[in-house]
């Protein structure tokens, strides 16, 4: 009986390992889907881009001064006013011309209000200190949406003084913070068709098929149907009809796993490098040499003996040209393995992140790169 009960005992603690060795390897398990309103969008939810002319006053000198546009603009404007004044007779540093634009969003009612941004069109030197005047917002189909005016905002500023200039961020581009009233709103019915339909950002068919899945389960029932790589649609029938805004609202919450292609990201400006997990390169020899050219200047200066009569004093430059080339062996790079084992060989060649990307545009084109170079 006490070996029974050993046994049993031994048994019990090792089934209660194993329960808490379960429990914590499922806790450890990562949570790899997206909610579906995070990586797609519902088909016909969109904004309207909007822009108008406009001219703003108050400047302290910073303005365009003589340029045709701007002057027939303040002389149509003046004589609207009922004062004529000829163009040619306008000149006022005071005044720029700016293009305003905004973003209508949508389901946007009459009364609500719009950021602008506005950017000079002329020589203006700074908007710093200007008011917009009245400015109708036109779409693209020519009709007027919102009207614009205000103080502008402006983060950045520019002196000058004695030939010096002083300047911080971008002078000639300000915006205004509820500077736009929209005045009418687009017609628009989103459940006219009696379905809805949601468009994926990064179109695949992997993922489709995991949203399609995944809807329908949510719902209960296959109903949901893809149209492509990129778009679902879900019709509106018996109870869904009902109430479209909470099944829009259930569909936004539902967790799809995305499946992200290979893909490595350059920005040659900056020497940003971004790689995904996937990215994998071919085994291949690599070897990567840096020429290095050092020009070094030193002035001397030349003058005749003190009490001299004859001779000037001289400025003599002289310049030290040195060439060198790093010298670099043949690497074995790539094969099958992890992205921090390529990031480790890469590195070990001693490239910097601009010479990285001269790397990978050699990988691709040799076809050891098993990803999409995409260069920003």
């Amino acid at each position: 009986m006490r070996q029974v009960r050993r046994q049993t005992r031994r048994y019990t603690r090792v089934g209660s390992y194993c329960c808490a060795l379960a429990l914590i390897l499922g806790l450890a398990m990562p949570a790899f889907g997206a909610r579906l309103k995070d990586i797609a969008d519902v088909e016909g939810v969109r904004g309207n881009q909007l822009y108008g002319y406009g001219i703003v006053i108050g400047l302290n000198g910073t303005g365009d001064g003589k340029i045709d546009f701007m002057t027939s603009s303040l002389s149509n404007m003046l004589e609207k006013m009922g004062l004529r004044v000829d163009a040619k007779d306008i000149k006022v540093k005071n005044v720029a011309s700016v293009m305003v634009t905004s973003t209508l969003p949508p389901f946007a009612r009459a009364g609500s209000k719009l950021d602008v941004t506005l950017s000079s069109l002329g020589d203006a030197k700074s908007l710093e200190g200007g008011i917009l005047l009245f400015t109708q917002l036109r779409g693209a189909d020519g009709n007027t949406y919102a009207t614009a005016q205000g103080a502008l905002s402006v983060g950045g500023f520019s002196v000058q003084s004695g030939g010096d200039t002083a300047q911080k961020n971008h002078p000639t581009v300000g915006n205004i913070s509820g500077g736009a009233i929209i005045e009418r709103a687009i017609p628009f019915d989103l459940f006219q068709s009696r379905r809805v339909r949601i468009v994926l950002r990064d179109a695949d068919f992997t993922t489709m098929t995991h949203v399609v899945s995944q809807i329908n389960r949510e719902l209960g029932r296959p109903i949901a149907v893809a149209i492509d790589s990129a778009a679902v649609e879900i019709p509106l029938v018996a109870d869904l009809a009902k109430d479209p805004i909470s099944l829009v609202a259930r569909l936004e919450q539902v967790e799809v796993e995305q499946d992200i292609g290979a893909k490595v990201l350059v920005n040659e400006r900056t020497g940003t490098i971004i790689m995904g997990e996937s990215v994998q390169v071919s085994k291949v020899a690599l070897a990567h040499g840096n020429l290095n050219i050092v020009i070094s200047s030193e002035n001397q200066v030349s003058q005749p003996q003190p009490f001299s009569q004859t001779g000037q004093t001289k400025t003599v430059q002289n310049a030290d040209v040195t060439v060198g080339e790093d010298k670099r062996s043949l690497s074995i790079v790539g094969g099958q393995v992890t992205l921090g084992e390529l990031v480790k060989a890469l590195n070990a060649l001693g490239a910097s992140p601009r010479d990285l990307i001269s790397v990978f545009a050699a990988l691709k084109r040799a076809g050891a790169l098993q990803a999409d170079l995409v260069v920003m």
